[in-house]
This record gives structure tokens, sequence and C-alpha cells, in this order.
């Protein structure tokens, strides 16, 4: 991989060009990282509301009509329902892994398959969660896991 980096004072506005013979998951992962610095989401905890960079959150989950953000040590809640946030998160790193589950796939630590072609998803923070069989395929591709 070849970085270059050209500084000029006049522009107005910092641009990243990526140039690639194909688009490779190598690819796909800095063009994530890329995005991912520059988002952020809407959150609340109690009756506070914070604005919390995309790139902390480990995994979205929907339980009883309610939407949850977790990051590595809290838990908030935002107003957006799961697929409003999948389709914001797209391209951001983001992955279902069911129907209620997102997770971002930089903090999977390890994968193991389990009953039925689902999977057992270990986290970094040692948390543990099932791929459901729609979306275990998806997510091997994407990680590049056979």
């Amino acid at each position: 991989m070849k970085i270059t980096i050209n500084i000029d004072p006049s522009l107005k506005d910092t641009e990243i060009v990526v140039n690639c013979a194909a688009l490779t998951p190598e690819t796909e992962t800095i063009i994530s990282a890329l995005r991912i610095m520059d988002s952020q989401m809407p959150v609340t905890k109690g009756d506070e509301s914070f604005i919390l960079d995309i790139a902390k959150i480990v995994y979205i989950e929907a339980v009883d009509r309610k939407t949850f953000v977790y990051t590595e040590n809290e838990c908030y809640e935002t107003k957006l329902k799961l697929y409003e946030t999948e389709e914001r998160l797209c391209g951001s790193g983001f992955l279902r892994i069911s129907k209620s589950c997102l997770v971002q796939l930089r903090y999977i630590r390890s994968i193991r398959a389990e009953l039925d072609r689902r999977l057992r998803l270990t986290l970094e923070n040692g948390e543990q969660m099932i791929v459901s069989r729609q979306y275990a395929d998806e997510l091997k591709k994407r990680l590049g896991v056979k």
C-alpha cells in the first residue's frame, strides 16, 4: 500500500481520495475507518443527552421497542429505530448479526461456529453474542473468514 499526502495551504477542505485496483476487504476497512472518524450519534442516558462518537460504539441492540447503544463501559438509548441506525451506520463498519442487533466489526475478537450454522462472537470487552444463520454468511464475507 502506498500513502501520499499533499499539503496545500490554499485548500479550504480536506479531501481524501482512495485509488485501488479492486475494492478489497482491506480497502473497505480503510474507508470505514475514515467514515467513523467523522460520525456522531445523539443518545440519551437518564435525562441527559449526549453526542456519541460512532467509533466508540461496540454494538446496538433493540429490546422492547427501544434501541440501546453500548460502548465499552456505558449503555445509552437512542430515539432511532434499529433499521434507521443501520441505514446511518452501514458504511461505518457495522453489520447486522440478528433481527435485534448490530455490531461494529472492529470490536470482534473471535468467532466460533455453533449448531445450525449460527456463530458465536466474542467481543473485545469479553461479551459474547450469537449471529443468526441469516446473517452468518455476510459476516464471514465481511471479515474474510471461510
